[in-house]
């Protein structure tokens, strides 16, 4: 799997002043998001230019990511001595009695989405889903997991810029026997029904991390999309009030601020969305959220067109499943085949 080069300049979030921008130079900067910018506070020449520092510090620490990550993932596999080392392979008895039947329906003979919308919780129009996951114990248990590690002093990547307290799953060593087999064989038969146009029939890789909201650390998560096909956000818990989801439409510019619906949390359940639906996370009130967060990828649809940048895919050489692109290096790449058109 490869990655594209927007990945280090797209989508860069200006923490000082709430907004995700696409970066190339200080004049295209100016031009695409000063207004922006300057709706937001920043009207000097100095804020600017402290701007243009900070993003080009972001975009050299992207460059420094996939190495650095390699380098931790090594560390942990040799240091970290788990303290449930079952959460690490998944098992039916993680998942709730609920889910695994809505699976069954999905693999069943003669399975459509009428069906399926009859066994989840539907939001408005914008085709988000809630549905049970994981029992209750295994999210005590797989919490218990993810503190065990915090508390550990081995070095830990954070999953963006955005969510500065959380877990990478691959660098845990959960990919090969927990979110790939979840992914491939729970998750897909069911987002081949609910997303077929967006790849959800052959979802070939993902990125997984874990989020965690208190009053103390990161507080909310604002507007933004996902570098994915489809979404699943589960909740893990602990206990918490408010925090809850918000969504507007498609990719759509999040100014002006535009109308959204707000969905509430429900531990061991999870919320399927189209990646690039605008979301963010309202403050919690008290106490402390986990979410489990699964970025699903379909190489078949980003190799035609790079979701962040929207633009042909600029490929560069990635470690794992890196952002989901497939193919060849060389500017002239073969032609792809959609092969979800051909489910």
């Amino acid at each position: 799997f490869l990655a594209c080069a927007c990945f280090f300049t797209d989508n860069v979030f200006v923490g000082r002043y709430g907004i995700h921008v696409r970066y190339r130079d200080p004049r295209q900067l100016r031009r695409d998001h000063g207004r922006a910018l300057q709706e937001r506070g920043c009207r000097s020449e100095e804020q600017f230019q402290a701007v243009v520092r900070e993003i080009e510090a972001e975009v050299q620490r992207r460059k420094q990511l996939i190495h650095q990550s390699v380098e931790r993932r090594a560390i942990i596999s040799k240091g970290y001595k788990p303290k449930h080392p079952e959460v690490y392979t998944l098992q039916d008895s993680f998942l709730a009695p609920e889910f695994l039947g809505i699976v069954r329906y999905c693999t069943s003979p003669g399975a459509h989405l009428q069906g399926l919308l009859g066994y989840l919780e539907s939001f408005s129009d914008k085709r988000i889903y809630r549905l049970p996951v994981f029992t209750e114990e295994f999210c005590q248990t797989f919490v218990d997991e993810l503190e065990n590690f915090e508390q550990s002093d081995l070095p830990k990547g954070r999953p963006n810029t955005m969510n500065n307290y959380g877990v990478l799953l691959n660098e845990l060593g959960m990919d090969e026997g927990f979110l790939t087999p979840l992914r491939e064989q729970y998750l897909q038969p069911i987002t081949a029904l609910l997303y077929p146009e967006l790849g959800g029939a052959c979802l070939d890789s993902h990125k997984a991390f874990v989020v965690k909201y208190s009053l103390h650390e990161d507080l909310d998560l604002s507007s933004h999309y996902d570098n994915a096909e489809v979404t699943l956000n589960v909740s893990l818990g602990k206990d918490f009030t408010e925090g809850n989801l918000y969504f507007g439409d498609f990719r759509q510019d999040p100014s002006p601020v535009p109308k959204y619906i707000e969905v509430g949390h429900v531990r061991a359940q999870g919320l399927f969305h189209p990646g690039g639906q605008i979301h963010g996370a309202l403050p919690v009130a008290s106490g402390e959220r986990w979410n489990l967060i699964l970025w699903m990828r379909s190489s078949a649809i980003r190799n035609q067109l790079c979701p962040m940048c929207n633009s042909k895919p600029r490929l560069v050489e990635a470690e794992g499943f890196g952002d989901g692109f497939t193919g060849a290096l060389e500017e002239e790449a073969p032609e792809t085949v959609n092969v979800c058109a051909l489910w």
